[in-house]
C-alpha cells in the first residue's frame, strides 16, 4: 500500500506482478446508499483510450492533466462513475 501525505488516492500495489488498484475516495457530500467508490482503470495513452472508448460507444468527460498524469472520468452503462488514469504508469 502507498500513500502520499499530500493526496487522498491510496495505491495497492501488488509485491510481483499483477493489477495496482487505485482507491480513490468520493467527495464528502456522498450520503449512505450512495455510490462510495470510484473503479480507476490504468492506461498508458489517457487520451487514445477515450478515443477508442468513444468509438465503441463510452463517452469520456473532460481529460484532466497534472505535471505528470492524466485522467478522465466517465459512467458505465450501469450508471457506475468509472476513471482512467495514467498516474500508476506515471510514478514507476
Amino acid at each position: 500500500m502507498r500513500r502520499s501525505a499530500t493526496d487522498r488516492i491510496v495505491e495497492l500495489t501488488p509485491k510481483t506482478s499483477g493489477a495496482t488498484i487505485l482507491l480513490h475516495p468520493l467527495s464528502a457530500s456522498q450520503k449512505e446508499g450512495q455510490v462510495l467508490v470510484k473503479l480507476v482503470f490504468d492506461v498508458e495513452d489517457v487520451e487514445g483510450f477515450c478515443r477508442t472508448a468513444q468509438s465503441n460507444g463510452l463517452t469520456f468527460g473532460k481529460i484532466h492533466k497534472t505535471d505528470s498524469y492524466a485522467f478522465a472520468n466517465a459512467k458505465d452503462p450501469s450508471r457506475n462513475s468509472i476513471q482512467i488514469s495514467s498516474r500508476a504508469i506515471a510514478q514507476h
